[in-house]
């Protein structure tokens, strides 16, 4: 899964179809017995894991094939962990027991990204990486407070609005929706940080039974799992960190920059690319930046087709249309390949793919993503730390991601960090650290110095890959391998060796063979 790590307007790629869809759019197990898991208690079907008795369920996504069978159940914790007796929150959790077995006594978290993910609803697409793992290994699924199922700060309203043509009028908006969302919220979203939610991780470890966890984060979920494994050292046994987030980094804050040397990378495949070069020049992102001068200075009233309902419909597109498809695109190298062709349409004045696919990212984003919850996590973590930088200026996204932000967190009630919440994690866990070669958001040097601070450290890049790892190529059998030893440095990472680059699409039939 491509898990955002943004601090505004986030979402994860879908790249299954959307070849297919541009075309389109152009054209118009057995429990553990011994560690508290088991089979049965006589309760009809509940199933106990530790303290916790669970129902079986089902876990899917409108984004990826299949339902997954799992076992489900509610565990309340404090609301404010300083207050044990008050108000409680009420967490959903999802087990799903080893395949082959009775399990291991140290079952594996899986942390969503986002900020903003739900676990049970990730899981879907990134369950094919982990057909290793559950042979030995229990996983637990917590949808974060505030997100899924876990008393979402569900704030929709507050999500719209473009982020770059008419920002003040936008961000009035998304103001107003904000302080609407805030009023009607039956919970303290002060409450809703890295920090608490670590504290429910380790409570629910503490009720499964398990004495120590190995911890598989993903983007923002990276940041849990290091804010975890310094909280509460003792009960880590192993961490995964895929698309790293270092604790040092201010999330947002370099956003805008990242995006942009990674586009740099990807649109350099199309130079070198002669058919490529051929049909799109010699500078995609220079067609690309007046693609946007032109768009910001006069929208275009446009005839599209709507990807979900396939509805003819009539809307201007603007310079934040290109902006959010260019950075979300750039996510994944499948969809990265069709950046040339779909800005250059767009240059053309053939602005219908362009639009459709922004908008169906646009409604992925409002599904995937919870923007209060998100907010909790940022505004009390980061955005006093943002700090004006002139390099952001000509980059495709601008300021705009941390102004709008800043300005948010001012009607966000907002929420308190440790001191020492930003210090880079000093750890002996065994550590496999993921990146993409190409990630717009956490390229390769974070995990570079993230890696530096763990001694049984190890950091794997791979070749012409985005944001997220895992699904890619052998890493499934190199995750398998290293939750079973816990030594990342002994693995036999040549089979990585053979990922390569995603041709850019010269046409709508694909790349040149």
């Amino acid at each position: 899964m491509h898990s955002a790590l943004t601090s505004h307007r986030p979402r994860a790629v879908a790249v299954a179809g959307l070849a297919a869809l541009l075309a389109a759019a152009a054209l118009s197990g057995c429990g553990d017995r011994g560690r508290g898991a088991d089979t049965g208690s006589g309760e009809g079907d509940k199933r106990r894991y530790g303290r916790i008795a669970f129902d079986p369920c089902t876990l899917s996504t409108p984004y990826a094939n299949g339902t997954f069978a799992a076992q489900c159940a509610r565990y309340d914790v404090p609301e404010n962990p300083a207050e044990p007796k008050g108000r409680k929150l009420s967490l959903n959790l999802a087990w799903l027991p080893a395949t082959e077995g009775a399990g291991s006594a140290d079952p594996v978290f899986f942390l969503a990204g986002g900020p903003g993910q739900a676990a049970t609803t990730s899981w879907p697409m990134v369950d094919a990486a982990f057909r290793e793992v559950r042979k030995r290994r229990h996983i637990v699924l917590i949808d974060q407070r505030g997100t899924g199922q876990s008393a979402p700060l569900t704030c929709a309203e507050a999500v719209g609005g473009d982020p770059i043509q008419d920002q003040a009028a936008a961000l009035d908006a998304s103001l107003r929706a904000i302080k609407q969302c805030v009023q009607g919220l039956s919970v303290d979203p002060r409450y809703f940080t890295t920090t608490e939610a670590i504290a429910d991780l380790d409570a629910v470890r503490a009720a499964i039974g398990a004495d120590r966890i190995n911890l598989v984060g993903v983007s923002y979920g990276t940041r849990v799992a290091q804010q975890y494994a310094m909280r509460y050292p003792q009960r880590v046994r192993s961490l995964v960190l895929d698309g790293v987030a270092p604790n040092e980094l201010v999330l947002g804050s370099e956003h805008a920059r990242n995006l942009d040397a990674a586009l740099a990378l990807q649109f350099k495949l199309c130079q070198q690319t002669p058919a490529c070069r051929q049909r799109f020049g010699a500078d995609p992102r220079e067609q690309l930046r007046q693609l946007m001068a032109r768009l910001q200075a006069a929208p275009v009233e446009i005839d599209y087709r709507d990807p979900s309902t396939g509805e003819q419909k009539r809307a201007p597109i603007t310079a934040g249309h290109v902006a959010i498809l260019t950075r979300m695109f750039s996510y994944a190298p499948e969809a990265a390949a069709l950046l040339p062709l779909v800005l250059n349409e767009a240059d053309q004045g053939r602005y219908a793919p362009l639009m459709a696919l922004s908008k169906m990212l646009e409604a992925q984003l409002g599904d995937e993503i919870n923007f209060g919850m998100q907010l909790s996590v940022s505004c009390a973590e980061d955005v006093d730390l943002f700090r004006p930088d002139p390099a952001d200026a000509d980059t495709v996204l601008g300021d705009s991601l941390t102004r709008s932000l800043t300005e948010q967190c001012k009607a966000w009630p907002t929420g308190a960090r440790p001191k020492n919440f930003h210090e880079p994690l000093k750890s002996d866990a065994p550590a496999l650290l993921l990146s993409g070669e190409l990630d717009p958001v956490t390229p390769p040097r974070y995990g570079d110095q993230v890696v530096k601070h763990l001694r049984n450290g190890r950091h794997l890049i791979l070749r012409g890959q985005g944001h997220g790892a895992l699904r890619i190529g052998c890493t499934p059998k190199l995750l398998g391998q290293f939750l079973e030893t816990a030594n990342a440095k002994q693995l036999d990472a040549r089979c990585l060796d053979s990922l390569g680059y995603v041709p850019p699409f010269v046409s709508f039939s694909g790349w040149e063979p």
